[in-house]
């Protein structure tokens, strides 16, 4: 490794192997030379000057990237798509006179970065399906265990850590189902010539339309694709590209959510993420146990969420049939978007996987919380028992207020369910308020949510992508 160049932290440090290569220099240049053996056997088949010999000689050198003479060649040339047409032409001498006929840079550029970036959804589709497969897990398991729910991060009314784990979940449902979408409606720019019209190829085909489609249609079932853009200029609209970041973008607010809620939950002693025999969690504070990989989280979704906006100010920018003020920002923003983003699933599915939950603090903080919000219940026996609703209500909430002043000021115990059970306005006993304190009687549904929603809407997604789920391995390099 260089110690004396810049390298991205995503290369260096967070994105998975499999990402890293699909946005490699290897990849890129041997889908060129994919496309330019896909473009010169469809001219061949269909009719054109090009030989059996010339294609199989494209072929025998596809997986060969000759950089040094493409390095010649642009510094000669200051164009890279000529440089490698020149590497690989050396490479093929035979077929050097047929490479590349017809067509224009962006029939390699931007077919190639339709090719990634479907190819990039597949990776981080399968990573989505492993999370889900992860949190449902830890929902069944603790779809009874009540905990307190927040609105506005203050204690509302009880739910269950399996609950809040599903709402995780459906956020990423949401965005599997968008990648979905997006890997589904991907299409092959094809063979459009200079500024989208194909003259370039109906003059080859000496004006036979037929022939010129079914090029296209050759060249995108080769690649395999089976739908071209319908009409273009010279490059496929760059909506494409801001569509598919928006789809990255939203994985990462998916994600960033979570990691959030997994820090308050780490603040508040209940839930952690794993935290390893010899990790230090502060240089300076040897006691701390910091979540470190929540955090790194919400950092990388908050880098994608900007970087998003890249490709939607390029689309709104474009003119007429193309410019190339798109290509040196479409060279950062979505590989790095992609990067990001399988970072981001990788430390998602590293923490999901060993997520630590602690019983019996969230047991007291249900049992400091529990009388307030039992109150309800207990004016309805009070009631019952031939009491004016509306005056115990008056005094609930006077009582209440008074054991609120004993939790905050005096850093008591809440002793609310004492107040009433001394209070002669509501004519219960002890024990009868106690059977009001049952936490299992305060979580509504969630139990059977949790079930619901596991049976109906994950089960087929686990059962679509069972390959997917072959491999669950969560380790982190850092």
């Amino acid at each position: 490794m260089a110690t004396n160049v810049y390298e991205s932290p995503l290369s260096s440090r967070y994105a998975s192997d499999e990402m890293l290569y699909l946005f490699s220099p290897d990849k890129k240049f041997t889908t060129w030379h994919k496309l330019w053996v896909a473009l010169a056997r469809g001219e061949m088949e269909l009719g054109l000057p090009v030989s059996a010999e010339q294609v199989a000689e494209l072929e025998a050198h596809v997986d060969q990237v000759d950089y040094e003479a493409a390095a010649r060649w642009e510094k000669k040339l200051r164009h890279d798509v000529m440089a490698h047409i020149h590497a690989y032409g050396e490479q093929c001498p035979k077929a050097m006179p047929i490479i590349h006929l017809g067509a224009t840079s962006c029939y390699v550029g931007d077919n190639t970065d339709i090719v990634l970036m479907r190819e990039g959804l597949v990776l981080l589709r399968d990573k989505l399906v492993k999370i889900l497969a992860y949190l449902g897990d830890f929902a069944h398991k603790y779809k009874a265990l009540p905990t307190l729910g927040f609105t506005h991060f203050q204690p509302a009314q009880l739910v269950t850590v399996g609950k809040r784990a599903t709402l995780w979940m459906n956020e990423l449902l949401m965005d599997l189902e968008e990648v979905e979408y997006r890997i589904s409606h991907m299409a092959l720019l094809g063979s459009k010539g200079t500024t989208g019209t194909q003259a370039s190829f109906l003059e080859l085909f000496d004006g036979d339309h037929e022939r010129v489609k079914a090029l296209e249609e050759k060249i995108a079932g080769e690649m395999g694709f089976d739908r071209v853009t319908p009409v273009s200029g010279q490059t496929y609209s760059r909506k494409v590209d801001a569509a598919v970041l928006a789809t990255l973008s939203g994985i990462a607010q998916s994600a960033s959510k979570f990691a959030t809620d997994l820090r308050l939950l780490c603040h508040l002693k209940e839930v952690e993420e794993p935290f390893e025999k010899n990790q230090i969690g502060s240089s300076a504070m040897p006691y701390k146990r910091n979540p470190m990989r929540c955090e790194r989280i919400c950092a990388l979704a908050r880098y994608v969420m900007a970087d998003a906006l890249n490709p939607s100010i390029t689309a709104a920018t474009q003119w007429f049939e193309r410019t190339l003020d798109d290509s040196a920002n479409k060279r950062l923003a979505i590989p790095e978007a992609f990067l990001a983003v399988d970072a981001i699933l990788s430390i998602y599915a590293n923490v999901v996987s060993g997520l630590v939950v602690h019983e019996k603090v969230i047991a007291k903080h249900v049992r400091e919380e529990l009388p307030f919000m039992a109150s309800e219940n207990i004016m309805m026996d009070a009631v019952k028992r031939g009491g004016d609703r509306q005056a115990i209500h008056e005094r609930i909430r006077q009582l209440s207020l008074e054991a609120g002043y004993t939790v905050k000021e005096l850093g008591l115990p809440n002793d609310l369910i004492d107040r009433i059970a001394e209070d002669p306005a509501f004519d219960l006993t002890r024990e009868e308020l106690e059977k009001h304190l049952e936490p299992g009687a305060y979580i509504g549904r969630c139990p059977e949510q949790v079930e619901e929603f596991l049976a109906d809407c994950i089960q087929p997604v686990l059962e679509r992508y069972a390959a997917a789920l072959d491999r669950r391995d969560t380790e982190l390099t850092v």
